[in-house]
């Protein structure tokens, strides 16, 4: 009967110290709820911001940010990240063509001296041309920027379109989203054109010419 009787209180007390401890577990849990979190806070900020924009997260690669660049970022600076996306891509677009008619033989400029490498072409460019390309580029940098203070200005909306259309036309936004995702495959094709003709110099056609040979 002792035996039985030792085992019951051991047991007693066991159960007893398991219930305070679940009570600690619980209160601090309880308690830890009302302490602030800043990464959630954030993580809060760029899900709001995905599920407000419907403009360059596009199948079949959704948000892409393997990186996790975005992550802990503002409102305001996601919008810069979007801006500064769309001048690069816009950038690389315009230097693509360029580079298809230089290295196609079209340069009309000082008299088609040049050469059609655009590398070399660059380093062949008088003083004068450098000096119209800087300061073309300038005058752009700043009527962006002047642009930027107007009131309702959306990141790279440099011409106003948002005054006469919104996101809500699926017309505009899927123009938009192909503006976006051409000024990436652009990005993309760039770095490969200009590796190609550092590393290999060779500035012409590297897809098609292995059927030809």
């Amino acid at each position: 009967p002792r035996f039985y009787t030792f085992r019951a209180q051991r047991k007693a007390r066991n159960s007893n110290a398991m219930m305070k401890l679940a009570f600690l577990s619980a209160l601090v849990a309880s308690a830890s709820a009302f302490v602030p979190s800043k990464t959630a806070s954030r993580s809060t900020s760029l899900n709001a911001w995905k599920d407000e924009t419907v403009v360059g997260i596009t199948a079949p690669v959704g948000f892409f940010d393997p990186l996790g660049l975005s992550n802990g970022k503002s409102d305001e600076v996601m919008q810069l990240y979007r801006e500064a996306e769309l001048k690069h891509g816009r950038v690389a677009m315009a230097a693509c063509l360029g580079w298809y008619l230089n290295a196609g033989g079209v340069h009309p400029a000082f008299n088609s001296e040049l050469s059609n490498d655009p590398l070399e072409a660059a380093a062949q460019l008088p003083l004068v041309g450098w000096l119209q390309f800087v300061l073309g580029c300038g005058a752009i940098e700043w009527l962006a920027e002047q642009i930027k203070d107007r009131p309702g200005y959306q990141a790279g909306d440099i011409l106003g379109a948002s005054y006469w259309v919104d996101n809500s036309d699926e017309g505009w936004v899927d123009y938009q989203n192909k503006e976006i995702n051409n000024g990436r495959l652009a990005m993309l094709a760039f770095m490969g054109i200009l590796t190609q003709d550092l590393y290999f110099h060779d500035y012409g056609d590297q897809i098609f010419k292995p059927l030809t040979n």
